[in-house]
């Protein structure tokens, strides 16, 4: 098995609709670090699992500068965004997003 992993930082916002009161219910900003992480059993014709290039381009073009609200259909929590990216990249079989220092969420397959 071929594994890689690509780590990336994206600018975006968004605003969450909880249960309950909550100063994330307001839009807000953060600086998102997303790590993919895919891996396949052979090697494409170019020899890779997936270019590293291609993950980046997916998010960066979807995501970054953005308002998410405005993107997904979902609400854009950290778990839901793992989730979306997971399922949109190729080969991809975990996801990490990290909102700040200290708030990570993962979704692995």
């Amino acid at each position: 098995m071929y594994y890689v992993k690509k780590r990336l930082e994206i600018s975006a916002s968004h605003s969450l609709s909880l249960s309950y009161e909550s100063k994330c219910s307001a839009l807000h900003g953060h600086n998102w670090i997303i790590t993919v992480f895919c891996r396949a059993e052979t090697l494409n014709e170019d020899g890779m699992v997936t270019d590293f290039s291609h993950i980046k381009q997916h998010i960066m073009e979807t995501m970054d500068h953005r308002n998410l609200n405005e993107v997904f259909p979902f609400n854009p929590t950290a778990e839901n965004i793992a989730g979306w990216i997971c399922d949109y990249i190729p080969n991809c079989y975990r996801v990490e997003v990290q909102e700040s220092d200290g708030n990570m969420a993962a979704y692995e397959k």
